[in-house]
Order: structure tokens, then sequence, then C-alpha cells
């Protein structure tokens, strides 16, 4: 029994051997090259010492670019390539337009070159449609830019593993694949607009089974190939519901291959060059079975018209927006918006900042326009400040000019978010609510000297809530709570408070649920959510029975220089007519991660046309 089973595992031994021994070599000039890159019809890119290369499936040259050049990677660009390669001398990244049909190589203008060099550069195409490029230093300084034509505007700046000498991106999983010589593999969230995070994918023993850490690797449809950091073995690892295994790990077979490159043959089966300069290149055909994930999830994607300027504290400090309209000049609106490191912040419509008022930590805020308090017509902002457990007031002038007009005591012990409600006589009253899912809804009084509120009503969500919007035409609060989903009540507050779910946290609403806004529309009215977890917001009709018309997201403005949204907090919409693109109404969304380049948090301003125009709204 014993000699069978030594017998049986000598034989396999060999022919894996002999399988490695007749993995064809590629022929021509591919022989040469420290790096490839798979063409459709079966041809390649080439670098060698020398040159960039356009050879043919037989390996002879069709075209060349002199430069000595490393870091090669592409993307289908229509019936072309889009080719990127890092210039070894100038240490600046150059994109290259392929035409394999013609067979010609056209640079287009490049990337300013970083203040570091260039250990490791790879292309991400995004859910836009829009080409990035990532490039990493050996110390693990690293950059992100987006291209457009002849634009190349940098999108952020991020600290990755020292040593990454490879990366690759795969696009359908949004995820930066970064080799880190001395420790593995690991995958990056590459979606700039999204949670930062990593996990690891395949890591060095005694954690993994890499023998000395990871070297090149190639996207495959639902995994990755991967070499270890000598060339010794090459990995397939599939990922499969957010989890990595271990497909197969087999030896390579020759000494010294430090590259990859991976393509999908006529018959769809996976073909790996393996190779480099010195140890030549061999063609594998290894079994794979992975599948790509699904192309986007069908949220559409709008683009901001403008933005704020960045408010003056760095981290998680913009808030909540609100939205004041000029009754004498439409393009004289104010957007309000809180920072709650700093206080209240009065914005135009071009987005610079016009007054700051220094009040303290205010998180929610709203406004309300011609209300009566004390007798007095007026228009009035309230937000909650977080130092001292109040509802701050705020009176605004024909011009547009903030004030502080007084606070009020709420006993809570976690103030948390707002919204306001214009009952139908005149009056103004606010809800408040508690971390501990506590709210208080108060009506707005005035003696003449001091605003206080007398409170109406108390009820309760069993988790954290934070947005809220009242809808006063008919009279319905709406509210988040941010774990569990969307709840209407009525807004009265000499009623009863019996709270109904309307859509609750899944796959159209992912948590947190956050900021939230009412549309009254000329033919049909809409309550926007920001649906926090996926960055995106959802669109459903005011009225009973709710139904869903959509979600999009924001996308990046490159021609405004303006990048999208992400972990908003709160948002504001209005139906009036602010002139220009506005006419038809916006939105203002705060943005969790401002880009293009790095900055403090902002607001982003969309126009309702463009949100109607991608939703088929009415």
């Amino acid at each position: 029994m014993k000699k069978s089973v030594i017998t049986t595992i000598i034989l396999a031994a060999l022919a894996a051997s002999q399988a490695v021994l007749a993995a064809p070599a590629l022929p021509g000039l591919t022989a040469q090259a420290h790096e490839l890159a798979a063409l459709p019809g079966g041809g390649w890119l080439s670098i060698d010492k020398t040159a960039l290369r356009l050879l043919d499936a037989n390996g002879k040259e069709r075209a060349h670019f002199n430069v000595r050049a490393k870091h090669l990677d592409t993307r289908p660009l229509g019936k072309n390539v889009l080719a990127v390669f890092v210039d070894a001398n100038k240490e600046e990244a150059i994109p290259l337009l392929v035409d394999v049909q013609g067979g010609t190589l056209t640079a287009q203008a490049p990337f300013p070159a970083p203040a570091f060099g260039i250990e490791s550069a790879c292309l991400y195409r995004d859910a836009q449609q829009l080409d990035h490029l990532y490039l990493i230093a050996k110390d693990g300084q690293a950059e992100q830019w987006v291209m457009q034509g002849d634009q190349r505007q940098q999108v952020r700046k991020l600290a990755l593993p020292p040593h990454s000498k490879h990366c690759r991106a795969d696009d359908s999983a949004h995820q930066l694949l970064v080799s880190e010589e001395s420790a593995g593999l690991w995958a990056y969230n590459a979606d700039a607009e999204g949670v930062p995070g990593r996990e690891a994918v395949l890591l060095k023993r005694p954690f993994g089974t890499l023998e000395k850490g990871a070297g090149a690797l190639a996207v495959l449809p639902g995994g990755v190939a991967v070499l270890d950091a000598k060339g010794k073995q090459l990995h397939l690892v599939r990922r499969d519901g957010g989890k990595w295994s271990t497909v197969s790990a087999t030896d390579t077979g020759f000494k010294g291959p430090e590259q990859l490159a991976a393509s999908l043959g006529a018959d769809s089966k996976l073909q790996l060059a393996v190779g480099g300069e010195d140890a030549g290149w061999q063609l594998r055909t290894p079994a794979w079975s992975g599948t790509a994930a699904a192309a986007g999830d069908g949220k559409a994607i709008v683009m901001a018209r403008a933005q704020t300027e960045p408010v003056a504290r760095q981290g998680d400090a913009a808030d909540d927006p609100a939205i004041w309209r000029n009754a004498a000049d439409a393009t004289g609106a104010r957007i309000l918006g809180t920072n709650k490191k700093q206080g209240l912040l009065v914005y135009d419509l071009q987005g610079k900042q016009l007054q700051l008022l220094e009040v303290g930590r205010l998180n929610n805020v709203d406004v309300r326009q011609d209300v009566t308090v004390g007798g007095r017509k007026l228009d009035l902002a309230v937000a909650t400040q977080r130092d001292e457990n109040s509802v701050m007031l705020f009176a605004i002038d024909a011009q547009g000019k903030v004030s502080t007009a007084g606070s009020f005591a709420t006993g809570l012990k976690n103030i948390y978010g707002m919204c306001l409600y214009r009952p139908a006589d005149g009056g103004l009253e606010a809800f408040i609510n508690d971390k501990d899912g506590t709210f208080l809804q108060y009506r707005v009084e005035s003696d003449g000297k001091a605003m206080t509120g007398k409170l109406l009503r108390r009820f309760k969500v069993d988790t954290q809530p934070e947005g809220c919007v009242v809808d006063d035409r008919n009279d319905r609060l709406f509210l988040g709570e941010e774990r569990r989903g969307v709840w209407t009540v009525s807004a009265k507050g000499d009623v009863p408070a019996k709270l109904s779910m309307i859509m609750p946290v899944g796959p159209q609403l992912v948590a947190d649920v956050e900021g939230m806004g009412i549309y009254h529309g000329d033919k049909a009215d809409y309550l926007v959510v920001s649906s926090q977890g996926d960055n995106s917001y959802l669109i459903m009709d005011a009225k009973a029975p709710y139904k869903v018309r959509g979600s999009f997201r924001v996308g990046y403005n490159l021609a405004a220089g303006i990048d999208g949204t992400s972990e908003t907090d709160g948002l504001e919409v209005s139906s009036a007519n602010f002139g220009g693109p506005y006419s038809k109404g916006m939105l203002v969304i705060q943005d969790g991660y401002k880009r293009l380049p790095d900055g403090p948090q902002n607001f982003k301003y969309v126009a309702w046309e463009d949100v109607a125009k991608a939703l088929n709204l009415e």
C-alpha cells in the first residue's frame, strides 16, 4: 500500500513537471520583453530595454515607440486600446493610443511627474467609465489621477504598503490589488468616493501560503493570478461572496519569472503569459472557472454643477445643508451649511462662502420662510447645537444675511438631528432628536424679546436616528432610523405618533440612512434619501404607497473640476426656480470625501433637472 501511494505521488510530480516543460514559449520579439500586455486578436504590447513595441500574434513587430519604459497596463477603448506606461528616465506616466487594426502607436499628453520615484503603476476604469491611474512609490506614497481627453487631474493621495512593486485594478469589483513584496497581496477599495478599506487576498507564511511574499499579478474574471516574490509559484485565487480562496498553487518550473499577462482566448479559455527579460516567456492555459462581478448596479450617475468652498476644519466637519430662496432675485439664493467643529456657513449659488457664524458645534439645520412667530413674519433657520444640547435660531433678512436670533434648551443628553414644519396656521414647529431615538416636537414661540420652544409631543424609535424632513403640504414627517430604515408619521402635534415603516434598510437603501429632503413637483412629490452605505440617493414618491422611482450617484464633473459625493450625512432639495441650471430646482449634498484633489469636506450643488432626466421623473 505504501509503495503504491509513493509511486502515485512520484508519477503525479513527473506529470506536473512534464506539463510545465510542455508549456509553449512565446514567439519572436516577445521573448526579449521584460513586460507584456495581451491585445485583442492575439497580438501583444511589449516593453524591452529600448522601446515599447506593437507585435502581432507571431511576435513580429508592427510599430514601436522609442523609450526606456516600465509598468505597462492597458484597457480596451472602442476599437482601440489605451495603454499607459512609465518613462523610466523622466519618471512620468504616458498614455498611448494603440490602433490594433491600423498598427500604430500614438502618445497622448503625459501625467505630471510625481514628487517620488514610481515603483508601480496601474489603470482603473470606474463605473462612470473614466480612466484612473495609480502611481505608487517605494515607501508607500501613492497618488490617484483621472484622465479625460488631455485632462489629467489628481483625485487623491493615499498610503499603500512599502515595496509595492506590482499593482492591478479589478474594474468590475472596484478593487485595487497591490503586491507587498515582503508580506502578500492586498485588495483596496479602488473607488476614491467609497469607504476606505483593505482586505488580505494571499499572505506570506505562516499567515498564508506564499513562500516569500507577493510578486507580479494579473486580474482574472472573478479572481487574480499572482506569482510569489521569487517567481517560484503561480497562485490562482478566486473571490466569491466577498471571500478569497486559493484555487491552485503550482511551480512555475523555470528560473526567475517576474511578470504576468492574462488574456481570454477566442474559446474564453484563460491564457497566462509568464516570464520576464531574463527568464523568457511561456504561455500557460490553467483551468479557471471564475466569473467577473456584474458590471455596475444599474444606478444612474449625475454630475454636480457647482460646489462650495471647503469648510475651514479638517476631518468629519461639514454635515447638513439648507436652502433659502430670495423672493426678489432667483439667483440670490443662499445655501446654509453646518460645520460641526465650528458653526454655521452661508454660501451663494456659485459656492462662495459669504458668512461664518462661529456658534459652536452645529449638527443639522433647516429653513422655513414667511413663518409667523410672536406675531411677526420671519425667515428662520434652526439648528441643533451639540455643545449645549440646545436649539439655535437664526434670522435671515431680505438680502440673505444670517444673524443669530436666540436659542432654547431641550433637556436631551445627546442632541443630534432636526427638521422644521410649517403648519397650516403659518407658525413654526421643530422636530428634534437624540441619539437614543427620542424625538421632541416643539412649537417655536416669542414674547418679543426671546424665542422659546413649547413642547407639543414626544415619541421614540428603538435605535439612533438623525435625518428627517416634513412634507408641509401633507402634514407628514419622514424620519430615518439609521440602521433600520425610513418611517413616516403625522406631523401634527396634537395627534398620537403612530409610526409606519415605508422603506426598510436593504438592497435599495443601505445603512446608514441619513439626509432627507422633499421635492414638490408640478405633477408629483418626491422623497430623497441618502443611502450612505453605497453612496447613492434613493428617490421615492412622497405619498402612499411610496413607490421607489430609482437611485443615482453623483460622479465626477471633470470639466468643472468637481468630484463626486460619498458618505453623505445631510442633503436638501427644493423645487423653486433658482435660475440657470437650477430653474427646475436644486439638490444640495454634503460630501464626506472631498477629492480632485483632497481637501476638507464641502457641499455639492446638483440641478434637479439632471436628476429628473436620469431617472425619467415627471
